[in-house]
């Protein structure tokens, strides 16, 4: 006899018996009530797992927005600063010994300095370039100038500062790489 006939017989038997044992069919009803709480004991730890899966993932997204909330403002502040070095850039020597004009010279840098300031509060901070290998991650190569000065690839002008905030960039660094001369 193989199982199979054995496991018939066996339910044959189960079945012959089971009206006149009611135990049987009890303890048969308790096997399967058992089964059933196996099973949902199961899908309870399962949807407990899950819960808190999402709530970690809210919580990481919840301070992924706290942290780069100010993205926007970060950018738009950036041209301000652009603007504030330019007009450093354009004012000459002499307006700078000017009395008159020293003080209005002083105000803009001071003005600076306290942008650069709240930027490092709220970590924005400028991306290194000149000297440094092209990183496409962190530059945008303009132009390629040929030169024995520096290795091919490396930058060796900055035409406008990159900025990154945190771990993200803001801006990519505008520059010129160098190529074989």
């Amino acid at each position: 006899m193989d199982k199979k006939d054995l496991h018939d017989e066996a339910e044959d038997i189960r079945s012959e018996t089971a009206a006149d044992a009611p135990e049987l069919a009890e303890h048969d009803r308790v096997a399967e009530l058992q089964k059933q709480l196996e099973e949902a004991n199961s899908k309870a730890l399962y949807a407990a797992a899950e819960t808190q899966n999402v709530r970690r993932r809210l919580e990481a997204e919840k301070q992924q927005a706290a942290a780069y909330a100010s993205t926007g403002f970060a950018r738009d502040m950036l041209s301000v600063r652009d603007h504030l070095d330019r007009a450093l850039s354009h004012v000459p020597e002499a307006a700078r010994q000017d009395e008159k004009l020293k003080s209005f010279v002083d105000g803009i840098e001071a003005t600076l300095r306290e942008l650069d300031s709240v930027f490092a509060r709220n970590g924005i901070v400028k991306v290194g370039s000149v000297g440094e290998a092209l990183d496409p991650h962190r530059h945008q190569a303009m132009i390629e100038l040929a030169t024995d000065q520096a290795e091919p690839g490396t930058i060796v002008e900055e035409m406008q500062s990159g900025y990154m905030l945190k771990d993200r960039l803001l801006r990519p660094a505008l520059v010129a790489v160098a190529k074989a001369g």
